[in-house]
């Protein structure tokens, strides 16, 4: 049986929703959403196909607890009229959230899960969130897609010298290796410490072979940037030729993105998960592919 599907995306990833309609063949119902000067979000949305499978495309970036409450009341409209709702939600805010890390915190992905699950959702996709921890928390049928292989497709077509994937931290030395043999080239991790307290880094490599290499400093999320301006600090040092950051998620909060190139990065790569200037590489051809 031929599955119907919709796509609906919020104010967060109207682009990516056309982006995946297209390639799913699928109509893409507009989404109009009017915000009062109080905040408050109203939305409205045409017709809705009956009895087909609709995708409510959004990411929860900041505004995180905005543009969570129009993924929520968007799923929980259109499950009225839907055979099945998928929320493709491709940075997914609270990720790392998952589990108590101090006494007393509160673990805010548990709640999401549950707020996402009672309004309706069926199936939860992501990208390359934070923790599979996080996704622990989903009762219903969960996928995690990568877009690290599209990121590595793009630095492929880069004329790269002799070029050396890195890991700002031991954390992420999974995704490097992975980055690296896409492109055929080593990869190293460095080892990073973070003050749990403040959020302070430090890096705790003493020294690294780098001169004359071109590095690509690869991350999943970059927020304030602290971790990859450390890194590209460190890295720079040790008399290396060019870094260039690549991540999924671009948050850059505040003037990030400037801190970045000043600590000397030459050129910075994310995908539209989160629309922004950086983003050059798209992630609805992976979505598209896990939902067919």
């Amino acid at each position: 049986m031929l599955v119907k599907f919709a796509v609906i995306a919020g104010s967060a990833s109207k682009d990516l929703g056309k982006r995946i309609a297209r390639r799913l063949k699928a109509p893409y119902v507009e989404a109009k959403i009017r915000v009062f000067p109080d905040g408050e979000s109203k939305i409205t949305f045409g017709r809705v196909p009956k009895n087909s499978v609709v995708l409510v495309v959004q990411s929860t970036y900041p505004p995180v607890d905005t543009n969570l409450l129009q993924a929520l009341s968007i799923i929980s409209q259109a499950r009225k009229v839907a055979s099945k709702i998928y929320a493709i939600i491709p940075y997914m805010g609270y990720a790392r959230q998952d589990r108590q890390f101090l006494s007393g915190e509160i673990v805010t992905m548990s709640i999401v899960a549950k707020m996402l699950e009672a309004a309706g959702a069926k199936k939860i996709i992501v990208v390359d969130i934070h923790s599979k921890t996080a996704l622990n928390h989903f009762k219903i049928p969960k996928e995690n897609v990568s877009a690290i292989p599209d990121l590595a497709k793009y630095f492929k077509k880069m004329k790269l010298k002799n070029a050396l994937v890195v890991s700002p931290d031991m954390g992420g030395a999974l995704r490097a290796k992975k980055f690296a043999s896409l492109l055929n080239a080593d990869f190293i991790t460095l080892k990073k410490s973070r003050n749990r307290n403040t959020g302070k880094v430090r890096i705790q490599s003493s020294k690294v072979d780098v001169s004359g290499r071109d590095l690509i400093l690869v991350d999943d999320i970059i927020s304030t940037g602290g971790s990859v301006i450390k890194a590209t600090q460190f890295l720079k040092r040790q008399k290396c030729k060019r870094v260039f950051v690549a991540c999924t998620h671009g948050l850059f909060i505040g003037d990030a993105e400037r801190k970045i190139k000043k600590a000397g990065a030459s050129q910075i790569i994310s995908t539209n998960t989160i629309p922004r200037g950086t983003s050059k590489v798209d992630v609805s051809g992976v979505i598209a592919e896990s939902i067919r």
